[in-house]
């Protein structure tokens, strides 16, 4: 990447540390291994424009500021209304659970954020995701079962649950009462 700055690995240690991480945790944020990242930040080698995107991504900094030295370091701080107009479109109903989208749709297959609202006896079965994923459950509501392959758990009210979601997975709501589950998907394997 000849066009980059000569000093882009300097500016990637200075976010990094101003991020307060370490080599080996931005190694797992962004998938760049901890080697590469230790001579990118001595400039003993010149990153691609992917692994710098990677590396951005693992920052939560755009990739324009890694590359421009001048143009600082700027922390995301995102905010996403909730209108009319995009409830509409981040909503929708499987098999009775009605699936509310809280996450920005540019985060789809990295981060996705949910909110389930499951009546009496409704069941969402889900397919396999990417290798490596993972669902992280709060029950804000009511009781859920969870079965992930060959594990399985009733949940209640304040319950929260991890697993991984890289096999058939099923939630449902074997009760009288309607159930409302926060869900949270990281897509951990796909790099």
């Amino acid at each position: 990447m000849s066009e980059n700055p000569p000093m882009i690995g300097k500016n990637i240690q200075k976010a990094r540390m101003a991020c307060n991480l370490t080599q080996n945790v931005l190694s797992e944020r962004s998938g760049v291994s901890k080697a590469m990242l230790s001579q990118i930040e001595s400039d003993k080698v010149n990153p691609t424009v992917a692994t710098v995107w990677k590396i951005a991504k693992g920052l939560g900094v755009r990739i324009q500021e890694l590359l421009n030295p001048e143009a600082g370091i700027h922390r995301v701080f995102d905010v996403n209304p909730n209108t009319t107009e995009t409830a509409a479109r981040l909503e929708t109903v499987e098999n009775g659970v009605l699936i509310q989208v809280l996450s920005p749709l540019n985060m789809v297959e990295d981060l996705e954020i949910y909110l389930l609202h499951f009546p009496a006896g409704a069941s969402l079965p889900s397919d396999p995701h990417y290798p490596g994923t993972q669902e992280f459950l709060t029950v804000i509501k009511g009781s859920v079962k969870v079965q992930a392959g060959e594990n399985n758990a009733v949940l209640k009210a304040g319950d929260f649950l991890i697993y991984h979601c890289d096999i058939d997975h099923v939630i449902t709501n074997n009760s009288s009462m309607p159930a409302v589950v926060h869900m949270v998907v990281r897509y951990t394997g796909r790099r």
